[in-house]
C-alpha cells in the first residue's frame, strides 16, 4: 500500500459515515455504553494489527505498536450520548426515546475508527505507537477520562490530540486556539434551613424563599465585584426547590448551580466567595445553611508545541483560509484529564451548514451536522500521526 493521506481518507469516507449513522441510531448514556463499546471493539478487531483492551467496562483502547521504537501519540474520541429526545426526522434518527447523540460524539467515534482502520494497515511504517482511546462518559462528571487515566491506559504517552465537531463553525473549517480552550465546570449546592409556617403569618416564620432570593441576587455580584472584567467567569443558578403548597411557607430551600472559569486561582476562590454570601445572609435572617462545592472538569489548555504541530499540519494541507483562530468556549471537556499525563491539543472541526439546515447548537433535540466534515477529521488524524510516528 502506498501512503497518500488524502486518498486514503477519501477511501474510508463512506464507511465512516455509515459508522456514524449506526452509532447515531443506537445511542447510549454515560457509563451505560455497553453495546456501543462492543460495536467499537468488534470493528477495531476486524482491522488487525491492534492490541485491544478495556481499561473500564465501557471504554476501549487500541494500541498500534510499530516495528521500531519511537514516540507514543494518543488520539481520543468520546462515545456517549445525552438524555435528550431527538426531534430530527432522518433515516438514522435515534431508535431510543429520550436518548440522542446531540453533541457529535458519534462523529468523533466514527472519525477515530476511520483513522485506526487506515493506520493499522501501516504497522511497519510506525516508529513508536499510536494509541486510539475510545472514551466513555464524557458528558457526566466525574467523567470517563479520569477513570481511564487512573487505569494507567494513558501512561507513557508523549502527546495526545482530539477533535470536537463544532456546529458554530462552517463545515470543514478548523478552529485552533493556543492555551486555555474550555472552562472548568464545577457545581454548588446550597440548602437554606428556615422555619416554615402559614403564608398568612410570615412574621412567625424564617422564610427560606425570601432568604434564597437575596442569596441569588448577591451571587450575581461575585463576578462583577471580585473578578477583573478581562477574565471570563460565569456563575449560574440553575435549580430551585422549595415548597409543597401555595399557602405554606416551607422550612427549606435548595439552590443548585454551576460555575465556569479559566483561571485556577479564581476557581479556588469562587466557593469561598459563594459561602461568604450565603453565611452572611442566612445569619442576618436567623437561618442556617449547608453548602457543598463539587469540582468537575478542569480547563482544557492546549500545549504550544502540539498546537503548532496541528496548525502546521492543517495549513500545509488545507491552507490559511480553512484555519479559524477561535476564542475560548465556556462548555467543559474532560479531555483535560489526559493533559495531566501528556501535552496535547484539542481542535474544533466545523460541522455547521445553514444551506443544508445544520444550524442547531449542541445539546439541542434537533442537533445534527454536515457529514462532509468527517473525512477531514480522519485525514487530520492520520496526517498528525504521520508527523509524530512515521517521519
Amino acid at each position: 500500500m502506498s501512503w497518500n493521506a488524502e486518498k486514503l481518507a477519501a477511501e474510508v469516507a463512506e464507511q465512516v459515515v455509515a459508522w456514524r449513522r449506526y452509532l447515531h441510531q443506537h445511542p447510549e448514556l454515560s457509563f451505560q455504553e455497553d453495546k456501543t463499546s462492543q460495536y467499537v471493539y468488534e470493528t477495531l478487531e476486524s482491522f488487525g494489527n491492534l492490541e485491544l483492551s478495556r481499561p473500564t467496562k465501557t471504554s476501549i483502547v487500541a494500541r498500534l505498536i510499530g516495528s521500531e521504537p519511537g514516540k507514543v501519540l494518543g488520539i481520543r474520541a468520546d462515545i456517549d450520548a445525552l438524555p435528550i429526545h431527538e426531534e430530527n426526522e432522518v433515516p438514522y434518527a435515534s431508535s431510543k426515546p429520550g436518548v440522542m447523540h446531540a453533541c457529535g460524539h458519534d462523529g468523533h467515534t466514527a472519525m477515530l475508527l476511520g483513522a485506526a482502520k487506515i493506520l493499522s494497515g501501516y504497522k511497519d511504517k510506525i516508529k513508536g505507537e499510536v494509541r486510539f482511546i475510545f472514551q466513555h462518559a464524557e458528558e457526566l462528571p466525574p467523567g470517563g477520562a479520569a477513570e481511564i487515566v487512573r487505569s494507567g491506559a494513558a501512561d507513557g504517552m508523549d502527546s495526545i490530540i482530539g477533535i470536537h465537531l463544532a456546529s458554530y463553525l462552517p463545515v470543514g473549517k478548523f478552529g485552533v486556539l493556543y492555551g486555555a480552550l474550555t472552562s472548568s465546570t464545577d457545581r454548588f449546592d446550597i440548602t437554606i434551613q428556615g422555619k416554615g409556617g402559614h403564608s398568612s403569618q410570615p412574621e412567625m416564620t424564617v422564610d427560606p424563599i425570601v432568604i434564597g432570593a437575596s442569596v441569588i441576587s448577591h451571587l450575581q455580584q461575585i463576578v462583577s465585584r471580585n473578578v477583573s472584567a478581562l477574565d471570563k467567569v460565569v456563575i449560574s443558578v440553575t435549580m430551585l426547590n422549595a415548597g409543597t403548597a401555595y399557602n405554606i411557607i416551607p422550612d427549606t430551600l435548595t439552590i443548585t448551580g454551576s460555575t465556569r472559569c479559566f483561571d485556577e486561582e479564581i476557581r479556588k476562590n469562587i466557593p469561598i466567595w459563594i459561602e461568604k454570601i450565603v453565611k452572611g445572609i442566612t445569619d442576618a435572617h436567623g437561618a442556617s445553611y449547608e453548602f457543598t462545592y463539587s469540582l468537575g472538569y478542569t480547563s482544557v489548555v492546549n500545549d504550544q508545541n502540539v498546537t503548532k504541530l496541528m496548525e502546521d499540519t492543517i495549513r500545509e494541507r488545507w491552507g490559511d483560509e480553512d484555519i479559524v483562530f477561535i476564542d475560548p468556549v465556556m462548555p467543559g471537556e474532560d479531555f483535560s484529564e489526559y493533559l495531566k499525563k501528556a501535552p496535547g491539543c484539542f481542535i474544533q472541526l466545523g460541522a455547521g451548514n445553514p444551506e443544508k439546515g445544520f444550524t442547531y447548537p449542541h445539546h439541542h433535540p434537533r442537533f445534527d451536522f454536515d457529514e462532509d466534515c468527517l473525512v477531514r477529521g480522519v485525514e487530520l488524524f492520520i496526517r498528525a500521526a504521520e508527523k509524530v510516528v512515521m517521519e
